[in-house]
């Protein structure tokens, strides 16, 4: 199974980061938004980064311009009638996704593979809105996309032992390092990851210490690079409750319960740095 024609679904944040890794790795990119404004903002993102990598000599101008050119603008999801795999990276919900997973097992050839950048969604769930089970499966990449190496590979109940090869072969292509997991509530990463945010959001709650010092004792004691409350500001506080209520839902387990104080931010429109405000304030 060669790949060697990619589209990417989303131009924002992730998909512009898949899209720039792949277009690296030397692969043909469509990178698909619906508004031609999503997909300049990408495109402006890629360019940016790659303009980095220049000024500190990890590539030459020619290099860059390669890259860039192996990135072609899709503004129509049919553009997706040629390519051998589409990675979608558009936004978590479970009806958005399962429509465009409709689509694509309409559009796409018998042979393309249909990936999905979910971070908690059932893959085999997905899957079965589709004809061909055994062609969905899950690409977790984590943000920054272009810095940070991992890549959860995520096994939908049908999917195949030769689709999952051809997934981890592609990853490795990416410079990137594939990790297998089975389809369960979060994987393996926002499994762990987010319930340590919201327990850290518990003890912001709870008065136990400011968020300075939650922090500073998991970035000093724990030596994570960034505290759980800044994390999650990055993240943003909406996609941290969504992740929650998905576990919550999906386990049935109260050790999975949001805490209030995170609806209460959600609620209040402070999502973290995107909105300008979460657990800090940003400029």
């Amino acid at each position: 199974m060669t790949i060697q024609k990619v589209m990417v679904i989303g131009a924002g944040q992730m998909g512009s980061g898949i899209a720039q890794v792949c277009a690296q790795a030397g692969f043909e990119v469509k990178l698909n938004d619906r508004e031609e404004q999503y997909y300049e903002r990408g495109l402006q993102t890629i360019t940016k980064n790659l303009s980095r990598n220049v000024e500190k000599g990890r590539m030459t101008e020619e290099e860059k311009q390669a890259v860039l050119n192996n990135i072609t603008k899709s503004l129509t999801i049919e553009d997706a009638s040629d390519v051998d795999i589409v990675i979608e990276a558009a936004v978590e919900n479970m009806e958005i996704k399962q429509s465009i997973f409709k689509q694509l097992d309409e559009i796409t050839p018998k042979h393309t593979i249909l990936a999905t950048n979910t971070s908690s969604l059932p893959i085999t769930e997905i899957a079965a809105v589709t004809n061909r089970p055994e062609q969905v499966i899950g690409m977790h990449f984590m943000n920054p996309v272009p810095v940070m190496k991992l890549v959860e590979i995520i096994r939908g109940l049908a999917t195949s032992d030769e689709v999952y090869t051809a997934i981890e072969e592609m990853t490795k292509k990416l410079s990137k390092v594939p990790v297998e997991v089975n389809d369960f509530p979060g994987f393996v990463s926002n499994r762990i990851l987010m319930p340590m945010i919201n327990e850290a959001i518990y003890t912001l709650y709870e008065g136990v210490a400011s968020k300075e010092a939650i922090d500073d004792v998991m970035k000093l004691g724990m030596n994570h690079p960034m505290g759980p409350l800044q994390l999650a500001d990055f993240i943003g506080l909406d996609t941290c409750l969504y992740i929650m209520e998905i576990l919550h839902e999906g386990f049935g387990d109260s050790k999975y319960r949001p805490c209030p104080l995170l609806r209460k931010y959600v609620k209040a429109g402070w999502l973290g740095k995107k909105s300008g405000r979460g657990f800090y304030i940003y400029e």
